[in-house]
């Protein structure tokens, strides 16, 4: 699905989508994990985060992936389609 909306330039949604992670971050840190920032598609609107510590092969990683992470990028930035875990 391409994104119609190109209002802001990649390099600002960039910037929203770190600063959204980072009011994610507590949460993740509390159980002594963390979601990295790898890149952002701007077509498709596709996030790439990789995990680290003790997210990494946890058993409830996706369930933060999606109902965490992609959820609360999805609220907050409306060009973000999806939200990816790569190792």
């Amino acid at each position: 699905m391409t994104r119609m909306n190109m209002s802001k330039t990649k390099e600002e949604l960039i910037k929203d989508i770190k600063q959204a992670l980072d009011t994610i971050r507590p949460s993740l840190a509390m159980h002594g994990g963390d979601a990295e920032f790898v890149d952002f598609d701007i077509n498709s609107g596709r996030v790439t985060v990789r995990f680290q510590g003790h997210c990494v092969g946890c058993p409830l990683a996706d369930l933060t992936l999606k109902k965490g992470i992609e959820a609360t990028l999805m609220q907050m930035i409306s060009e973000v389609s999806e939200v990816i875990n790569v190792s």
